[in-house]
């Protein structure tokens, strides 16, 4: 029997063994498909509005006032967790808190399916969260959790999020935040 490698230990293979790829510019990812970004962001804002304790984790590129983008964004992640009646669980710091973590409290690079576990999160939103990180996270947020978990990235975004959102700069997250309002209402939520 030939030796599989690392990527079949995972109980669920990841997203670029299903032949899912990140989208062109202006596109996002839906599940195994490319769609329109508006697309993504409908069906994003409907799973965080329908399934139980939505919550966002912003990361420190927009948590820390390092550039006015980041500020701004921030702004925005509060008028998005507002919209969406979703709470938010801040990742300040998510190098490995070796020998000992509070799992309860902290979402660790190699335990980030705690955290969505102990909170029984059934959808969630990363923003701001370094691409090396959100990669590793959403890789086993994918195959060990029923988290529908939503990429907002400023680059090129991520495979394994159930929607990856890429070049969302603030333009494109108060566009987010009005199709969030948008689904609101049709939902009547």
């Amino acid at each position: 029997m030939a030796n599989q490698g690392p990527a079949y230990y995972s109980p669920y293979p990841v997203a670029t063994y299903e032949g899912v790829i990140t989208s062109p510019e202006g596109k996002a990812v839906l599940l195994n498909d490319v769609v329109d970004a508006e697309v993504g962001m409908r069906e994003a804002a409907k799973a965080m509005l329908t399934r139980e304790n939505a919550t966002i984790f912003p990361g420190p590129q927009v948590l820390y006032g390092w550039n006015e983008e980041a500020k701004k964004k921030a702004t925005l992640i509060k008028e998005m967790a507002e919209v969406l009646n979703a709470k938010m669980i801040p990742m300040y710091d998510y190098r490995p808190k070796y020998p000992k973590i509070d799992a309860e409290v902290e979402i660790n690079p190699n335990h980030p399916n705690l955290t969505i576990w102990h909170n029984k999160i059934k959808a969630a939103v990363f923003i701001g969260v370094h691409c090396h990180y959100a990669n590793v996270a959403l890789k086993i947020i994918r195959s060990e959790t029923d988290c529908y978990t939503i990429a907002m990235c400023s680059l090129a975004g991520h495979e394994d999020a159930m929607v990856s959102i890429r070049d969302l700069h603030t333009e494109e997250l108060e566009r987010f935040i009005e199709i969030a309002k948008e689904v609101k209402k049709e939902l009547g939520v």
